[in-house]
C-alpha cells in the first residue's frame, strides 16, 4: 500500500490515494498504522477517493479508528497532494466530505479554505441543551467549572477562553474530560484559547479521538468565531498554535476562511497484513 506522509502545522496525517488502489478496513488500518511507535505515526488517516458530486472526496479517519466528517488542516494536505501531483488543472476545488462540499484554493505556497458558515444550532452542533445556541455554558469538570462555547465547523468544538496562555494549561487532564462529557452526544473537540489583542489568539486543542495535537484548523476556526461573536476579536485573526500560525477571516458572505500551509514529509510503501 502507497502512501504519503503530511502535516499541516505539525498536525499530521497518512494520506492514501484511493483511485487506483483499495484500502479495505480503513478504521483498522488507522488503529495500527496512525500508532507513533508500532506503525507510521499521524494523528489521522486521510483518504482520497473519486466523487459522484465534487471534484474528489475525502475520508477521514481518527488514530482511534472513529471517522469524522472534517478536518481543517487535513484538507489542505488533502489539496496540497492534489495539486502537487496534477491531478486536476483546477485552483480551487470541490472536495466531498461528510460535512458537505469543502473548497480549498492554491494562495501561492498556502491554501486557503472556504470553511462555509458555522452552526451554533445545539442540535446541529450537537450538544444537548435547549436554545437558539451554547454559549457561555458552565461545566463541572474534576472541581473545575469550565465556561464553553460551543460551535460546529462541520464537526463539533467546545472553546473556553482562559484568562492566560494555555501553556500551562492541564489540557490532557482536562481535554478528554470534556470531550466525553455527556452532554455532547458525539464527543467534541476541545479548544483552550488566550485572547492576546483583537487581532491574534493563542490556542491548545484536544482533539477528538486523537489527543492533543500541535494545530486543529476547524478548531481554529471555531475558537475566532466564538471570539468574534463575542466582541473579542475583528473579523479576521491570525491563530497561534503549537504548530504555527493559520489566518481565520469571516467574511461579508457568511463563510469562514482558513489560510495556512501543508506539507508534505515522505513517501512510502507498507506491506497490510490481514488486520484482526
Amino acid at each position: 500500500m502507497n502512501f504519503v506522509k503530511m502535516h499541516g502545522l505539525g498536525n499530521d496525517f497518512i494520506l492514501i490515494d484511493c483511485l487506483n488502489q483499495n484500502l479495505p478496513e480503513p478504521e483498522k488500518f488507522a488503529i495500527r498504522y496512525c500508532d507513533r511507535r508500532f506503525g507510521i505515526g499521524a494523528d489521522q488517516l486521510l483518504l482520497l477517493y473519486p466523487s459522484k458530486i465534487a471534484d474528489f472526496k475525502m475520508r477521514i479517519f481518527n488514530a482511534d479508528g472513529s471517522e469524522v466528517e472534517m478536518c481543517g488542516n487535513g484538507i489542505r494536505c488533502f489539496a496540497k497532494y492534489i495539486w502537487d501531483r496534477k491531478l486536476t488543472d483546477k485552483e480551487i476545488l470541490e472536495v466531498e466530505t461528510l460535512a458537505g462540499i469543502i473548497k480549498p484554493r492554491k494562495i501561492g505556497e498556502l491554501v486557503q479554505v472556504d470553511m462555509g458558515e458555522p452552526e451554533f444550532s445545539p442540535s446541529k452542533i450537537p450538544v444537548d441543551i435547549e436554545g437558539e445556541k451554547a454559549f457561555d455554558l458552565i461545566l463541572e469538570i474534576s472541581g473545575w467549572h469550565a465556561r464553553i462555547n460551543c460551535i460546529s465547523m462541520g464537526n463539533p468544538h467546545a472553546v473556553i477562553f482562559l484568562d492566560e496562555e494555555p501553556k500551562y494549561f492541564a489540557v490532557t487532564k482536562y481535554g478528554p474530560l470534556i470531550e466525553n462529557h455527556p452532554i455532547f452526544p458525539k464527543r467534541t473537540n476541545v479548544e483552550f484559547a488566550y485572547v492576546k489583542n483583537s487581532h491574534e489568539i493563542t490556542m491548545r486543542v484536544w482533539e477528538r479521538g486523537a489527543g492533543e495535537t500541535l494545530a486543529c484548523g476547524t478548531g481554529a476556526c471555531a475558537t475566532a468565531v466564538a471570539a468574534m461573536v463575542k466582541g473579542l476579536t475583528e473579523k479576521k485573526v491570525t491563530v497561534h498554535l503549537l504548530g504555527g500560525d493559520l489566518l481565520i477571516e469571516w467574511a461579508e458572505d457568511g463563510h469562514i476562511y482558513m489560510t495556512g500551509p501543508a506539507e508534505e514529509v515522505f513517501e512510502g510503501t507498507v506491506k497490510v497484513p490481514q488486520i484482526g
